[in-house]
């Protein structure tokens, strides 16, 4: 049966210090943040709006969550990757995977505060 909708719908990254990562994460994307406790885990809602494409997730923490650099890669969407891997670095971040045009837009890799590898993807029109 084809399914009608996206399949991916939600994103968890894990995380060891909550308060470092919502400030790393709302100071590298300006992203406000809900916390909340869901089965015993520490959550971090990242912002979402009905009215625009995508996924939202959360940052995670909790017994069954460590930070890694290997599996799933995240992509967030940004207007200007420069400035987000400037403000990635200046938060304590590390550069993985330097800002390269894959002939649809601007992609490159960063290690998080918390360890993680995660991606940004700028669109170029």
């Amino acid at each position: 049966m084809t399914q009608k909708h996206n399949p991916v719908v939600y994103f968890e990254i894990p995380v060891n210090d909550m308060d470092r990562a919502i400030h790393f994460y709302r100071t590298v994307f300006q992203f406000d943040f809900v916390k909340e406790m869901i089965d015993g885990n520490e959550m971090a809602s990242f912002p979402f709006a009905d009215d625009y494409a995508g996924i939202s997730g959360a940052l995670a923490k909790g017994a069954i969550y460590q930070p890694t650099k290997n599996g799933a890669l995240i992509y967030f969407s940004t207007n200007n990757i420069d400035e987000a891997l400037k403000r990635v670095i200046e938060n304590g971040g590390h550069i993985l995977y330097p800002t390269t045009n894959n002939g649809i837009g601007l992609v490159a890799e960063f290690e998080d505060s918390e360890g993680n590898r995660i991606a940004l993807s700028q669109i170029i029109k």
